[in-house]
């Protein structure tokens, strides 16, 4: 989801044409003797050459969640010449996924997220509402993005999440509107019905271990009163059960796999990784390119009809203001030039944070025995010999969403079961065999921003989640443990169950159970909302609802930046939904809709289950 690379692809024309030119004109200077002012002519009408030469009709910025889905689809048209611009590497080496099995492999997931190879590697300010830590937030640079490094959960949200961005201003995007990309995108392993796609690029497979520990996670759940629901991204997300996964014969079918390298070999689409996007190009207010870096060198390619930001929730408001387009004051303070003045740029941040609620488990079942080093070798050779076993999963196979209390509507806490223990991100090793659930809260009330530090592109910007803000924030954290504990009480666990690991029998009353939120919530890698889609007429929205940004000409941003307010789940599918929506409405093509989709409803809002 960046905005940073280098090297051209080979078959793009752009550089031999470039260079051919100025090759001329430096032969007639040297053997024609023509004179200093025949010079500059020529070399005038080199540069109108070249720069025509190194124009495209689209210039897509990041080949993250979004970037390759709209590279992809815009370069679907044999007319549409496109350039996308990627801030990492490629995701494969010499070609090969295997050789890039840091990615690929569903199970080694957590090395990318430490690793600052493939990730912008983001830090927060100290949280003053969470004892002054510094959060740690992992962000895909590298082909694919995010989808590169995240962990393959496929969770669409809940239908009012989009009905709501409709009554928020971003008309066009309401469930109806948006369910039918959403099956456009994919090819599910269970076949396509009213709410899954059988014949997209995005391949989406069903959690299949039957780990004993999953299944009683699901049977606990029931008995604590929760439906069982057998597709939480179709009729009713209400409840427990499989989840839906980007994994794909036993690979991670990030977008690069799914969108990208099928349209890499199209004559009118060029890629470009290891180049690093400084500037948007402007005249006066009409967007004609971006300036780049790469290999040391700072050059500049044009659109002839659009610039495309697909950065996500941070690069993209990032270059937004390091171009001259945010709130104008402190534009000016960093020294910036003000192409528009659009205060919402940058604001109204917003993320999912979460906590780990860990049990020791009594059976040496956990996944703590594979990642001992001679089973970690067993596993790797085994997925690299032929994509299957322990390696081929992520793990987190089951998980649930819940309503907090009477009368909420639809369900607003999450919770992914894994049947192992993460320490630090997985940045630590597990210490036991232990079994955890992921919990939080979907529609936090604390909203935050991001400002640049300097005009510095290569300076990461402020970032001010402004977590647990607000005495709500801290109900609801309290209800996920309070929730959570009484799932793993059940009889199911029973034959599993050892002593509360996190947060421990001697965390009980709520003063106990917010100082272990404070110390123990972290992000879960959910930014959003940054260059908020609405209405022109307000103030705070950065793109209108055909995404193009309010105030200039011809620059789009189609990311999860532009989510008016987050959705209940996780982001990667809602992301490339975005993206195949926002690519028809560039094509010009009429938006798809699908009217009366039934949604599950509780049958009252009286009790919380």
């Amino acid at each position: 989801m960046s905005y940073l690379m280098k090297g051209f692809k080979c078959h793009s024309p752009v550089m031999c044409k470039v260079a051919g030119n100025l090759f001329k004109v430096h032969t007639l200077k040297n053997t024609l003797g023509i004179t200093e002012q025949q010079f500059k002519i020529s070399r005038a009408s080199s540069h109108l050459s070249s720069e025509k030469a190194n124009s495209y009709n689209y210039v897509v910025v990041g080949a993250g969640s979004a970037g390759c889905v709209l590279a992809n689809r815009l370069s679907e048209d044999p007319q549409s010449t496109v350039l996308l611009l990627e801030a990492g590497p490629k995701d494969t080496l010499l070609g090969s996924v295997r050789l890039m099995w840091k990615i690929h492999m569903p199970a080694a997931l957590t090395y990318n997220l430490c690793d600052e190879k493939y990730n912008w590697y983001y830090h927060t300010t100290p949280q003053r509402h969470m004892d002054n830590r510094v959060m740690y937030w992992p962000r895909g640079r590298v082909w694919g993005g995010s989808s590169s490094l995240n962990a393959m959960v496929y969770i669409r949200g809940h239908a009012e999440d989009y009905n709501r961005w409709s009554r928020q201003g971003a008309l066009g995007w309401d469930y109806e509107h948006c369910l039918p990309y959403f099956k456009k995108a994919q090819t599910h392993q269970l076949g396509p019905n009213r709410y899954r796609g059988g014949n997209g690029p995005l391949h989406v497979s069903r959690g299949k271990t039957n780990h004993p520990l999953h299944q009683a996670f699901l049977e606990a759940a029931q008995q604590a009163g929760y439906p069982f629901t057998d597709d939480m991204n179709g009729y009713q997300q209400e409840g427990f059960g499989w989840m839906d996964m980007t994994i794909h014969q036993g690979q991670r079918w990030s977008t690069a796999s799914a969108y990208l390298r099928p349209a890499i070999s199209r004559p009118n689409f060029s890629v470009a990784e290891k180049t690093l996007v400084t500037k948007i190009l402007f005249q006066g207010t009409k967007c004609i390119g971006v300036e780049y870096v790469k290999n040391g060198q700072r050059k500049k390619v044009f659109a002839n009809k659009e610039v495309i930001l697909s950065g996500g929730a941070i690069n993209s408001p990032q270059l937004l203001m390091l171009s001259g387009i945010g709130n104008a004051d402190d534009l000016k303070k960093l020294g910036i030039p003000v192409v528009c003045h659009l205060p919402g740029v940058g604001q109204n941040l917003q993320d999912h944070l979460e906590v780990y609620v860990q049990q020791k488990c009594t059976k040496p079942i956990t996944l703590y025995t594979a990642q001992k080093p001679l089973n970690m070798v067993r596993i790797g050779l085994e997925w690299l010999w032929k994509f299957t076993g322990e390696g081929a999963t992520s793990h987190l196979e089951s998980g649930g969403f819940i309503r907090s209390e009477p009368g909420v509507p639809h369900p607003d806490i999450q919770f992914h079961f894994l049947p192992s223990q993460v320490i630090d991100h997985g940045r630590v090793a597990a210490t036991m065999e232990a079994y955890q659930v992921h919990v939080g809260p979907m529609r936090s009330t604390s909203v935050g921003w991001l400002k640049l530090k300097s005009s510095d592109p290569n300076d990461h910007p402020i970032i001010e989640p402004n977590y647990l803000s607000t005495e709500r924030d801290m109900w609801e954290f309290r209800q996920c443990v309070k929730l959570t504990r009484e799932i793993f009480a059940q009889k199911a666990f029973e034959k599993f169950r050892g002593p509360e690991v996190q947060p421990g029998n001697h965390v009980q009353s709520d003063k106990e159970i917010d100082a272990f939120i404070r110390q123990k919530a972290d992000s879960a890698y959910h930014p959003s909302c940054t260059c908020k889609m609405g209405q022109p007429s307000d103030s705070t929205a950065v793109v209108d609802p055909q995404t193009k940004v309010i105030g200039v000409e011809n620059l789009r941003v189609v990311d999860a930046s532009i989510m008016p307010s987050v959705v209940t789940g996780n982001l990667n599918a809602p992301t490339i939904m975005i993206a195949e929506k926002a690519a028809d409405i560039i094509k010009g093509l009429p938006a798809l809709q699908e009217k009366n989709v039934p949604v599950y409803k509780p049958k009252t809002l009286e009790t919380q289950r």
